[in-house]
């Protein structure tokens, strides 16, 4: 089994900008400490950045302070950053090839927001047939409202969860993860 790290659109947007995240809340924190192990295990890690290209977007704009990467993040090890365009990190990318240029088979995934681009990217790559590892403690998301209706960023996060351990995804804690990693 090889793996990799893919951490998904940890940019100032969530944090700074117009969608702060709201749970879980020790997303960030989990997603530093999955991305140390990673790096003392020689897992690979990709950073996947979101840009939106509408000419009106008021978030990701390529550029501005909340299009970048959280700082914290940046000053960690990491091996290269994919830019996408669309919730799934591997439509219009090359991450698929990159990860077979390196043998993965197993991709592990932390980042924002859950119920979109993470739980995207986690439904490609089991279609991909790679084996996906969800991590439910390093992932984070917010509040939404609109005409389908309401739902806290609580809720979603454990309907998404439970929906990604049916099929798609192993979920584990970042510990559960850890532990898996190391002993393996």
């Amino acid at each position: 089994m090889k793996r990799a790290l893919l951490v998904i659109d940890v940019q100032n947007e969530y944090f700074t900008g117009r969608m702060p995240i709201k749970y879980s809340y020790e997303s960030l924190e989990n997603i530093l400490k999955s991305m140390d192990e990673a790096s003392n295990h020689g897992i690979p890690i990709i950073l996947i950045q979101h840009t939106a290209l509408q000419k009106d977007s008021k978030t990701f704009v390529k550029g501005s302070n909340e299009w970048e990467i959280h700082d914290e993040i940046k000053e960690r090890k990491y091996n290269l950053i994919v830019e996408k365009n669309l919730p799934g990190s591997f439509t219009g990318t090359n991450l698929e090839d990159l990860l077979r240029k390196m043998n993965v088979d197993t991709i592990a995934i932390c980042g924002y927001m859950t119920q979109m681009c993470c739980d995207t990217t986690a439904r490609q790559a089991f279609h991909l047939n790679f084996s996906v590892e969800f991590l439910s403690d390093a992932t984070g998301t917010l509040d939404i409202s609109n005409s389908a209706g309401t739902i806290s960023a609580e809720e979603l996060q454990k309907a998404i969860l439970i929906t990604q351990d049916m099929k798609f995804s192993k979920v584990l804690t970042t510990d559960n993860w850890i532990n898996l990693i190391e002993n393996h």
